[in-house]
């Protein structure tokens, strides 16, 4: 059963940065791709970035590119989500999710999705 455990969320003015990890247990980690997706209060779950297994390449949602960065560590089975230049739009709970497929993640096909954290709520104030 693999397991993605968020953390790093928090209250930050806007402007600020934010770093969150997503912690993986429950099969290699390199198996996977991961992304992010957050869910804004009363709107839908949206994709937010990509990356590939092993090469780390990364596809981002326009709304934050050249402000977020993901990375992965897979000595560590963690990936993390650096957030530049925080927006009150970006409030949001933010999900890690993992899958076989960096297609499937890329393409923003929740219901596709092999395994999804709990999220960790990130609140930007104005």
């Amino acid at each position: 059963q693999v397991q993605l455990v968020e953390s790093g969320g928090g209250l930050v003015q806007a402007g600020g940065s934010l770093r969150l990890s997503c912690a993986a247990s429950g099969r290699p980690f390199s198996s996977d791709a991961m992304g992010w997706f957050r869910q804004a209060p009363g709107k839908e779950r949206e994709f937010v970035v990509a990356i590939s297994r092993s090469r780390g390449t990364a596809y981002y949602a326009d709304s934050v590119k050249g402000r977020f960065t993901i990375s992965r560590d897979n000595a560590k089975n963690t990936v993390y989500l650096q957030m530049n230049s925080l927006k009150p739009e970006d409030t949001a709970v933010y999900y890690c999710a993992a899958d076989a497929a960096y297609s499937t993640i890329v393409a923003g096909a929740m219901s596709e999705m092999d395994y999804w954290g709990k999220g960790t709520l990130v609140t930007v104030s104005s």
